[in-house]
Protein backbone atom coordinates (compact mmCIF):
# COMPACT_ATOMS: atom_id res chain seq x y z
CA UNK A 1 0.00 0.00 0.00
CA UNK A 2 1.37 3.47 -0.99
CA UNK A 3 2.90 5.62 1.94
CA UNK A 4 -0.28 7.58 2.18
CA UNK A 5 -2.95 5.59 0.73
CA UNK A 6 -5.69 5.61 3.82
CA UNK A 7 -5.98 2.65 5.88
CA UNK A 8 -9.53 1.35 7.43
CA UNK A 9 -9.63 4.20 9.77
CA UNK A 10 -9.18 6.86 6.73
CA UNK A 11 -5.66 7.84 8.35
CA UNK A 12 -2.96 7.76 6.36
CA UNK A 13 -0.15 5.15 6.57
CA UNK A 14 2.07 8.42 7.97
CA UNK A 15 -0.52 10.11 9.86
CA UNK A 16 -0.54 6.58 11.54
CA UNK A 17 2.84 6.45 12.76
CA UNK A 18 2.70 10.32 13.24
CA UNK A 19 -0.47 9.30 15.85
CA UNK A 20 1.26 6.63 17.47
CA UNK A 21 4.57 8.85 18.76
CA UNK A 22 1.86 11.33 19.58
CA UNK A 23 -0.05 8.73 21.78
CA UNK A 24 3.60 7.65 23.44
CA UNK A 25 4.37 11.27 24.38
CA UNK A 26 0.91 11.76 25.98
CA UNK A 27 0.79 8.26 27.56
CA UNK A 28 4.57 9.55 28.77
CA UNK A 29 6.31 6.26 27.84
CA UNK A 30 8.32 8.32 25.43
CA UNK A 31 9.73 11.56 28.10
CA UNK A 32 11.24 14.69 26.63
CA UNK A 33 14.78 13.47 25.68
CA UNK A 34 13.92 9.80 24.93
CA UNK A 35 15.00 8.13 21.69
CA UNK A 36 12.16 7.22 19.21
CA UNK A 37 12.54 3.60 17.82
CA UNK A 38 14.90 3.70 15.20
CA UNK A 39 13.42 3.70 11.39
CA UNK A 40 13.74 0.17 10.83
CA UNK A 41 12.84 -0.80 14.26
CA UNK A 42 9.23 1.23 14.22
CA UNK A 43 8.78 0.30 10.20
CA UNK A 44 9.14 -3.73 11.86
CA UNK A 45 6.38 -2.66 14.49
CA UNK A 46 4.07 -1.05 12.31
CA UNK A 47 4.09 -3.14 9.14
CA UNK A 48 5.26 -0.20 7.28
CA UNK A 49 7.41 0.90 4.52
CA UNK A 50 11.09 2.60 6.19
CA UNK A 51 9.97 5.29 3.57
CA UNK A 52 6.36 5.89 5.33
CA UNK A 53 8.42 5.99 8.67
CA UNK A 54 10.97 8.74 7.53
CA UNK A 55 8.01 10.91 6.67
CA UNK A 56 6.11 10.94 9.29
CA UNK A 57 9.59 11.37 11.75
CA UNK A 58 10.26 14.07 9.08
CA UNK A 59 6.91 15.53 9.92
CA UNK A 60 7.04 15.39 13.93
CA UNK A 61 10.04 17.24 13.45
CA UNK A 62 8.86 19.81 11.55
CA UNK A 63 6.52 20.64 13.79
CA UNK A 64 8.35 20.19 17.18
CA UNK A 65 7.06 17.17 18.41
CA UNK A 66 10.45 15.45 18.03
CA UNK A 67 14.15 16.49 17.40
CA UNK A 68 16.59 15.08 15.18
CA UNK A 69 20.44 14.47 15.95
CA UNK A 70 22.40 13.63 13.17
CA UNK A 71 24.25 10.66 12.96
CA UNK A 72 22.16 9.45 16.26
CA UNK A 73 18.42 9.03 15.77
CA UNK A 74 15.53 11.24 16.68
CA UNK A 75 14.42 12.41 20.37
CA UNK A 76 10.92 13.51 22.08
CA UNK A 77 11.31 17.06 22.20
CA UNK A 78 10.06 20.06 24.63
CA UNK A 79 8.18 20.12 27.69
CA UNK A 80 6.52 17.16 29.53
CA UNK A 81 2.99 16.91 27.61
CA UNK A 82 -0.02 17.34 30.28
CA UNK A 83 -0.61 13.90 31.53
CA UNK A 84 -3.24 12.33 28.84
CA UNK A 85 -5.51 9.49 29.92
CA UNK A 86 -7.59 8.89 27.57
CA UNK A 87 -4.43 8.41 25.23
CA UNK A 88 -2.64 5.59 27.65
CA UNK A 89 -3.00 2.13 26.54
CA UNK A 90 -4.85 0.94 23.30
CA UNK A 91 -7.25 3.68 21.73
CA UNK A 92 -10.86 2.30 22.71
CA UNK A 93 -14.57 3.11 21.55
CA UNK A 94 -15.56 5.54 24.14
CA UNK A 95 -18.19 3.90 25.36
CA UNK A 96 -16.16 1.01 26.75
CA UNK A 97 -13.01 2.94 28.58
CA UNK A 98 -12.53 3.00 32.13
CA UNK A 99 -13.41 6.75 32.16
CA UNK A 100 -16.74 6.51 30.35
CA UNK A 101 -19.03 5.28 32.70
CA UNK A 102 -18.06 7.87 35.42
CA UNK A 103 -17.80 10.92 33.11
CA UNK A 104 -21.26 10.14 32.22
CA UNK A 105 -22.69 9.35 35.36
CA UNK A 106 -21.35 12.40 37.14
CA UNK A 107 -22.42 14.98 34.50
CA UNK A 108 -25.93 13.48 34.03
CA UNK A 109 -28.87 16.09 34.49
CA UNK A 110 -31.31 15.12 36.52
CA UNK A 111 -33.39 13.81 33.55
CA UNK A 112 -31.06 10.98 33.08
CA UNK A 113 -31.05 7.43 34.69
CA UNK A 114 -28.12 5.98 36.01
CA UNK A 115 -28.31 2.09 36.37
CA UNK A 116 -24.51 2.08 35.53
CA UNK A 117 -23.65 4.23 38.08
CA UNK A 118 -21.97 2.92 41.65
CA UNK A 119 -23.74 4.98 43.91
CA UNK A 120 -26.65 4.69 45.96
CA UNK A 121 -29.40 7.87 45.16
CA UNK A 122 -29.67 10.82 47.48
CA UNK A 123 -32.91 9.39 49.01
CA UNK A 124 -31.45 6.45 50.11
CA UNK A 125 -29.19 8.68 52.42
CA UNK A 126 -29.46 9.10 55.51
CA UNK A 127 -30.99 13.05 55.15
CA UNK A 128 -32.35 13.44 58.32
CA UNK A 129 -29.42 12.29 59.96
CA UNK A 130 -26.99 14.46 58.05
CA UNK A 131 -29.12 17.42 58.39
CA UNK A 132 -28.84 16.60 62.27
CA UNK A 133 -25.29 15.90 62.33
CA UNK A 134 -24.55 19.72 60.12
CA UNK A 135 -26.84 21.65 62.84
CA UNK A 136 -24.12 19.84 65.43
CA UNK A 137 -20.95 20.91 63.26
CA UNK A 138 -22.50 24.70 63.46
CA UNK A 139 -22.38 24.78 66.99
CA UNK A 140 -18.74 23.39 66.96
CA UNK A 141 -15.72 26.03 68.08
CA UNK A 142 -14.13 28.05 65.66
CA UNK A 143 -11.58 25.65 64.79
CA UNK A 144 -13.40 23.08 63.88
CA UNK A 145 -15.21 25.35 61.55
CA UNK A 146 -11.71 26.73 59.70
CA UNK A 147 -8.56 25.27 61.15
CA UNK A 148 -6.95 22.18 58.85
CA UNK A 149 -7.07 18.97 60.69
CA UNK A 150 -4.21 17.37 61.19
CA UNK A 151 -2.35 15.02 59.27
CA UNK A 152 -3.87 11.75 60.45
CA UNK A 153 -7.08 13.06 61.14
CA UNK A 154 -9.32 13.38 63.88
CA UNK A 155 -8.31 11.25 66.99
CA UNK A 156 -11.56 9.92 67.87
CA UNK A 157 -12.68 9.13 64.87
CA UNK A 158 -9.17 6.81 64.06
CA UNK A 159 -10.77 5.36 67.52
CA UNK A 160 -13.86 4.63 66.50
CA UNK A 161 -12.59 2.73 63.37
CA UNK A 162 -10.48 0.86 64.83
CA UNK A 163 -13.12 -0.67 66.77
CA UNK A 164 -15.14 -1.14 63.65
CA UNK A 165 -12.60 -3.00 62.04
CA UNK A 166 -12.18 -4.94 65.00
CA UNK A 167 -15.53 -6.67 64.07
CA UNK A 168 -14.00 -7.78 60.90
CA UNK A 169 -11.06 -9.27 62.97
CA UNK A 170 -8.48 -6.27 61.57
CA UNK A 171 -6.78 -5.22 64.53
CA UNK A 172 -5.38 -1.94 63.94
CA UNK A 173 -4.10 0.75 66.73
CA UNK A 174 -5.74 4.20 65.52
CA UNK A 175 -2.02 4.77 65.07
CA UNK A 176 -2.13 2.63 62.12
CA UNK A 177 -5.05 4.63 61.03
CA UNK A 178 -5.04 7.75 58.42
CA UNK A 179 -7.79 9.57 57.54
CA UNK A 180 -8.52 10.64 53.50
CA UNK A 181 -11.09 12.46 51.70
CA UNK A 182 -12.24 9.01 50.09
CA UNK A 183 -11.34 5.73 49.38
CA UNK A 184 -9.76 7.11 45.40
CA UNK A 185 -7.59 9.18 47.23
CA UNK A 186 -6.22 6.60 49.87
CA UNK A 187 -5.51 4.37 46.81
CA UNK A 188 -3.77 7.65 44.87
CA UNK A 189 -1.59 8.15 48.35
CA UNK A 190 -0.53 3.89 48.75
CA UNK A 191 0.29 4.47 45.08
CA UNK A 192 2.59 7.48 45.02
CA UNK A 193 3.98 5.62 48.28
CA UNK A 194 4.65 2.31 46.51
CA UNK A 195 5.50 2.93 43.12
CA UNK A 196 7.59 3.50 40.76
CA UNK A 197 6.80 4.27 36.83
CA UNK A 198 6.55 1.27 35.25
CA UNK A 199 6.03 -1.15 38.35
CA UNK A 200 3.21 -4.04 37.75
CA UNK A 201 0.21 -3.85 39.84
CA UNK A 202 -2.52 -6.93 39.65
CA UNK A 203 -6.14 -6.09 39.52
CA UNK A 204 -9.06 -8.62 39.21
CA UNK A 205 -10.04 -9.05 35.57
CA UNK A 206 -13.17 -7.12 35.92
CA UNK A 207 -12.53 -4.75 38.29
CA UNK A 208 -13.33 -1.57 39.78
CA UNK A 209 -12.85 0.50 36.33
CA UNK A 210 -11.40 3.70 38.38
CA UNK A 211 -8.13 0.84 39.27
CA UNK A 212 -7.43 1.28 35.55
CA UNK A 213 -7.80 4.61 34.83
CA UNK A 214 -5.41 5.75 38.77
CA UNK A 215 -2.68 3.00 37.85
CA UNK A 216 -2.41 4.51 34.58
CA UNK A 217 -2.17 7.92 35.79
CA UNK A 218 0.85 6.52 37.63
CA UNK A 219 2.46 5.00 34.28
CA UNK A 220 2.20 1.26 36.26
CA UNK A 221 1.83 -1.61 34.33
CA UNK A 222 -1.52 -3.32 35.01
CA UNK A 223 -1.91 -6.61 34.92
CA UNK A 224 -5.36 -8.27 35.39
CA UNK A 225 -6.14 -11.79 36.50
CA UNK A 226 -9.18 -13.92 36.35
CA UNK A 227 -12.10 -13.34 38.95
CA UNK A 228 -14.10 -16.40 40.24
CA UNK A 229 -17.06 -16.45 42.58
CA UNK A 230 -14.84 -17.54 45.32
CA UNK A 231 -11.42 -15.11 44.20
CA UNK A 232 -9.16 -14.37 41.68
CA UNK A 233 -8.16 -17.27 40.15
CA UNK A 234 -5.08 -18.38 42.36
CA UNK A 235 -3.32 -20.35 39.12
CA UNK A 236 -3.68 -17.61 36.90
CA UNK A 237 -2.32 -15.74 39.94
CA UNK A 238 1.05 -17.89 40.55
CA UNK A 239 1.41 -17.35 37.28
CA UNK A 240 1.18 -13.62 36.90
CA UNK A 241 3.47 -13.29 39.75
CA UNK A 242 6.15 -15.61 38.17
CA UNK A 243 5.92 -14.06 34.92
CA UNK A 244 5.40 -9.78 35.97
CA UNK A 245 6.93 -9.59 39.62
CA UNK A 246 4.36 -7.20 40.38
CA UNK A 247 4.86 -4.46 43.61
CA UNK A 248 0.97 -4.40 44.28
CA UNK A 249 -2.44 -6.40 43.76
CA UNK A 250 -5.48 -4.21 44.57
CA UNK A 251 -8.78 -6.29 45.09
CA UNK A 252 -12.18 -6.05 46.66
CA UNK A 253 -12.20 -9.15 49.24
CA UNK A 254 -15.39 -8.31 50.96
CA UNK A 255 -17.74 -7.74 47.92
CA UNK A 256 -16.58 -7.70 44.80
CA UNK A 257 -16.69 -4.50 42.14
CA UNK A 258 -18.40 -5.24 39.45
CA UNK A 259 -19.05 -8.93 40.28
CA UNK A 260 -20.42 -9.53 43.60
CA UNK A 261 -18.00 -12.40 44.26
CA UNK A 262 -16.84 -13.40 47.86
CA UNK A 263 -13.42 -14.27 48.92
CA UNK A 264 -13.41 -17.77 50.74
CA UNK A 265 -11.17 -18.53 53.11
CA UNK A 266 -9.22 -20.81 50.84
CA UNK A 267 -8.83 -18.77 48.36
CA UNK A 268 -7.84 -15.87 50.70
CA UNK A 269 -4.90 -18.24 52.74
CA UNK A 270 -3.67 -19.81 49.08
CA UNK A 271 -3.22 -15.66 48.10
CA UNK A 272 -1.62 -15.02 50.94
CA UNK A 273 0.96 -17.71 50.89
CA UNK A 274 1.80 -16.54 47.41
CA UNK A 275 1.58 -12.91 48.45
CA UNK A 276 4.00 -13.93 51.01
CA UNK A 277 6.69 -15.75 48.77
CA UNK A 278 6.75 -13.17 46.22
CA UNK A 279 7.30 -10.22 48.63
CA UNK A 280 3.87 -8.75 47.36
CA UNK A 281 1.91 -5.98 49.01
CA UNK A 282 -1.90 -5.95 49.03
CA UNK A 283 -4.38 -3.35 49.10
CA UNK A 284 -7.75 -4.56 50.03
CA UNK A 285 -10.43 -2.28 49.26
CA UNK A 286 -13.44 -2.58 51.87
CA UNK A 287 -15.78 0.18 50.62
CA UNK A 288 -18.50 -2.08 50.67
CA UNK A 289 -18.16 -3.81 53.84
CA UNK A 290 -20.96 -2.34 55.51
CA UNK A 291 -23.40 -4.07 52.95
CA UNK A 292 -22.70 -7.25 53.56
CA UNK A 293 -25.56 -9.85 55.60
CA UNK A 294 -22.38 -12.36 56.89
CA UNK A 295 -19.18 -10.56 56.89
CA UNK A 296 -16.49 -12.28 54.41
CA UNK A 297 -13.04 -12.92 55.38
CA UNK A 298 -10.67 -10.06 55.17
CA UNK A 299 -6.89 -10.87 54.13
CA UNK A 300 -5.89 -8.00 56.39
CA UNK A 301 -7.51 -10.10 59.26
CA UNK A 302 -5.71 -13.41 58.26
CA UNK A 303 -2.29 -10.89 57.76
CA UNK A 304 -2.44 -8.89 60.93
CA UNK A 305 -1.57 -5.42 58.26
CA UNK A 306 1.68 -6.47 57.42
CA UNK A 307 1.96 -6.93 53.83
CA UNK A 308 -2.24 -6.44 53.34
CA UNK A 309 -3.25 -2.49 53.33
CA UNK A 310 -7.12 -2.29 54.24
CA UNK A 311 -8.80 0.99 52.62
CA UNK A 312 -12.44 2.27 53.39
CA UNK A 313 -14.70 4.97 52.91
CA UNK A 314 -17.94 6.49 53.75
CA UNK A 315 -19.26 7.86 50.03
CA UNK A 316 -21.41 4.64 49.46
CA UNK A 317 -23.23 4.63 52.66
CA UNK A 318 -22.91 8.01 54.36
CA UNK A 319 -22.95 10.53 51.69
CA UNK A 320 -20.72 11.14 48.38
CA UNK A 321 -20.84 14.79 49.19
CA UNK A 322 -19.17 14.52 52.87
CA UNK A 323 -16.03 12.81 51.40
CA UNK A 324 -14.14 10.53 54.35
CA UNK A 325 -12.17 7.35 53.99
CA UNK A 326 -9.69 5.95 55.44
CA UNK A 327 -6.02 3.92 55.32
CA UNK A 328 -4.74 1.21 58.24
CA UNK A 329 -1.32 0.44 57.49
CA UNK A 330 1.89 -1.26 58.99
CA UNK A 331 2.58 1.35 61.68
CA UNK A 332 6.12 1.88 60.58
CA UNK A 333 4.86 2.97 57.62
CA UNK A 334 2.98 5.81 58.89
CA UNK A 335 5.07 8.47 59.47
CA UNK A 336 6.20 8.47 55.13
CA UNK A 337 2.30 8.42 54.45
CA UNK A 338 2.18 11.51 56.83
CA UNK A 339 4.73 13.43 54.89
CA UNK A 340 3.35 12.17 51.60
CA UNK A 341 -0.27 13.44 52.26
CA UNK A 342 1.38 16.72 53.67
CA UNK A 343 2.95 17.14 50.34
CA UNK A 344 0.05 16.45 48.14
CA UNK A 345 -3.31 17.70 50.20
CA UNK A 346 -1.11 19.54 53.30
CA UNK A 347 -4.15 18.95 56.07
CA UNK A 348 -7.06 17.10 56.78
CA UNK A 349 -10.57 17.55 56.02
CA UNK A 350 -11.80 18.07 59.71
CA UNK A 351 -15.16 19.29 59.45
CA UNK A 352 -16.06 15.96 57.35
CA UNK A 353 -14.67 13.65 59.49
CA UNK A 354 -16.52 15.87 62.54
CA UNK A 355 -20.03 14.89 60.77
CA UNK A 356 -18.99 11.53 60.18
CA UNK A 357 -18.14 10.99 63.42
CA UNK A 358 -21.32 12.40 65.01
CA UNK A 359 -23.42 9.84 63.00
CA UNK A 360 -21.72 6.89 63.42
CA UNK A 361 -22.00 7.78 67.36
CA UNK A 362 -25.57 8.48 67.96
CA UNK A 363 -26.68 5.16 66.93
CA UNK A 364 -28.68 5.85 63.47
CA UNK A 365 -26.08 4.77 61.37
CA UNK A 366 -25.95 1.47 62.35
CA UNK A 367 -29.70 1.11 62.02
CA UNK A 368 -29.64 3.08 58.54
CA UNK A 369 -27.13 0.16 57.00
CA UNK A 370 -29.45 -2.48 58.51
CA UNK A 371 -32.46 -0.42 56.84
CA UNK A 372 -29.99 -0.29 53.55
CA UNK A 373 -29.05 -3.74 53.31
CA UNK A 374 -33.15 -4.68 53.35
CA UNK A 375 -33.71 -2.68 50.80
CA UNK A 376 -30.97 -3.87 48.46
CA UNK A 377 -32.23 -7.53 48.79
CA UNK A 378 -35.76 -6.05 47.77
CA UNK A 379 -34.09 -3.79 44.93
CA UNK A 380 -31.67 -6.90 44.14
CA UNK A 381 -35.20 -9.76 43.59
CA UNK A 382 -37.04 -7.09 41.70
CA UNK A 383 -34.15 -6.18 39.30
CA UNK A 384 -32.68 -9.75 38.86
CA UNK A 385 -36.21 -10.79 38.01
CA UNK A 386 -36.90 -8.02 35.15
CA UNK A 387 -33.64 -8.46 33.44
CA UNK A 388 -34.45 -12.24 33.32
CA UNK A 389 -36.96 -11.48 31.26
CA UNK A 390 -34.63 -10.16 28.84
CA UNK A 391 -32.83 -12.57 28.63
CA UNK A 392 -30.46 -11.08 30.67
CA UNK A 393 -28.55 -13.49 33.29
CA UNK A 394 -26.74 -12.35 36.75
CA UNK A 395 -23.36 -13.92 37.05
CA UNK A 396 -24.06 -14.61 40.95
CA UNK A 397 -27.53 -15.36 42.01
CA UNK A 398 -28.99 -12.60 44.58
CA UNK A 399 -25.17 -11.07 45.25
CA UNK A 400 -24.96 -8.71 48.83
CA UNK A 401 -24.77 -5.21 47.95
CA UNK A 402 -25.82 -2.81 45.28
CA UNK A 403 -23.78 -4.47 42.09
CA UNK A 404 -25.96 -7.47 39.53
CA UNK A 405 -23.14 -8.31 37.14
CA UNK A 406 -24.74 -10.04 34.32
CA UNK A 407 -24.50 -11.28 30.82
CA UNK A 408 -26.15 -10.53 28.01
CA UNK A 409 -28.19 -12.77 25.59
CA UNK A 410 -26.21 -13.80 22.93
CA UNK A 411 -25.21 -11.88 20.11
CA UNK A 412 -25.11 -8.97 22.13
CA UNK A 413 -22.66 -6.23 22.48
CA UNK A 414 -22.99 -4.60 26.15
CA UNK A 415 -21.41 -1.43 24.30
CA UNK A 416 -23.64 -1.00 21.37
CA UNK A 417 -26.52 -1.34 23.47
CA UNK A 418 -24.64 1.60 26.56
CA UNK A 419 -24.87 3.37 22.99
CA UNK A 420 -28.10 3.15 22.47
CA UNK A 421 -29.63 3.42 26.04
CA UNK A 422 -27.75 6.65 26.31
CA UNK A 423 -29.53 8.33 23.22
CA UNK A 424 -32.60 7.95 24.97
CA UNK A 425 -31.00 9.49 28.65
CA UNK A 426 -30.08 6.23 30.25
CA UNK A 427 -26.23 5.55 31.57
CA UNK A 428 -25.05 1.43 31.39
CA UNK A 429 -22.07 0.21 32.57
CA UNK A 430 -20.61 -1.87 29.80
CA UNK A 431 -18.90 -5.12 30.62
CA UNK A 432 -15.60 -4.25 29.18
CA UNK A 433 -15.44 -0.76 31.30
CA UNK A 434 -14.35 -3.10 33.91
CA UNK A 435 -12.13 -5.68 32.00
CA UNK A 436 -8.75 -4.96 31.17
CA UNK A 437 -8.59 -7.82 28.77
CA UNK A 438 -11.66 -7.10 27.16
CA UNK A 439 -13.47 -10.15 27.60
CA UNK A 440 -16.22 -8.76 29.36
CA UNK A 441 -18.23 -7.54 26.01
CA UNK A 442 -21.39 -8.97 26.64
CA UNK A 443 -21.60 -8.66 30.54
CA UNK A 444 -23.00 -5.16 32.37
CA UNK A 445 -23.06 -3.95 35.75
CA UNK A 446 -26.29 -3.12 36.93
CA UNK A 447 -26.40 -0.82 40.23
CA UNK A 448 -30.31 -2.46 41.40
CA UNK A 449 -30.48 0.80 43.90
CA UNK A 450 -30.75 3.14 40.29
CA UNK A 451 -33.34 0.66 38.72
CA UNK A 452 -36.42 1.54 40.44
CA UNK A 453 -37.69 2.92 37.31
CA UNK A 454 -39.41 1.42 35.01
CA UNK A 455 -38.45 3.17 32.18
CA UNK A 456 -35.14 1.71 32.25
CA UNK A 457 -36.37 -1.81 31.56
CA UNK A 458 -38.08 -0.27 28.24
CA UNK A 459 -35.15 1.31 27.47
CA UNK A 460 -32.58 -1.58 27.86
CA UNK A 461 -35.62 -3.62 25.95
CA UNK A 462 -35.28 -1.27 22.88
CA UNK A 463 -31.52 -0.57 22.79
CA UNK A 464 -30.94 -4.69 23.08
CA UNK A 465 -33.51 -5.09 20.12
CA UNK A 466 -31.99 -2.40 18.57
CA UNK A 467 -28.03 -4.23 18.76
CA UNK A 468 -30.08 -7.55 17.83
CA UNK A 469 -30.66 -5.91 14.34
CA UNK A 470 -27.52 -4.30 13.83
CA UNK A 471 -26.04 -7.76 14.69
CA UNK A 472 -28.37 -9.35 12.12
CA UNK A 473 -27.39 -6.71 9.47
CA UNK A 474 -23.39 -6.92 9.92
CA UNK A 475 -24.08 -10.93 9.48
CA UNK A 476 -25.59 -10.84 6.06
CA UNK A 477 -23.16 -8.65 5.21
CA UNK A 478 -20.53 -10.78 6.08
CA UNK A 479 -21.48 -14.43 6.59
CA UNK A 480 -18.20 -15.17 8.44
CA UNK A 481 -18.82 -12.62 11.17
CA UNK A 482 -19.10 -14.04 14.48
CA UNK A 483 -17.61 -17.57 13.27
CA UNK A 484 -13.96 -18.98 15.07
Amino acid sequence: MDAKGPNASGATLVETVMATIRQRIAARTLTPGARLPSIRAMAKSMQVSKSTVVEAYERLAAEGTIRSRPGSGFYAAGQLAPLSLAEIGPRLDRAVDPLWVSRQSLEAGEEMLKPGCGWLPASWMPQAGLRRALRTAARADDAALADYGTPLGLPPLRQLLARRMAEHGVEASPDQIMLTDCGTQAIDLLCRFLLEPGDAVLVDDPCYFNFHALLRAHQAKVVGVTVTPSGPDIELFAEALAEHRPRLYITNSGIHNPTGAILSPVTAHRLLKLADQADLTIVEDDIFADFEHTPAPRLAAFDGLQRVIQIGSFSKTLSASVRCGFIAAPVDWMEGLTDLKIATTFGGGRLSSELVLTLLKDGSYRKHVEQLRTRLSRAMAETAGGLKTMGIVPWIDQPAGMFLWCRLPDGIDAADVARHALSDNVVLAPGNAFSLSHTAGRFMRFNVAQCGDQRIFKVLEKAIAASRRKAVTLARLDPNLGRS
